[in-house]
């Protein structure tokens, strides 16, 4: 249960530092904090996605 969680945890940290490389040219970022790990541990590529999105509307 704890290796699962780990590594859920470990797979989020490593795709948003690649969405946020990918992105980056269009003047989009995506931090690398505690909120936005656990936001895409629990929600997966949609939360990832909503991250992205939330930069443009709260600008």
């Amino acid at each position: 249960m704890i290796l699962r969680i780990l590594k859920k945890i470990i797979f989020s940290i490593l795709i948003i530092y690649s969405f946020d490389l990918l992105i980056k040219s269009l003047g989009v970022f995506v931090p690398l904090n505690l909120w936005t790990i656990s936001t895409v541990t629990i929600l997966g590529f949609p939360g990832l996605v909503t991250l992205a999105l939330s930069f443009f509307f709260l600008i």
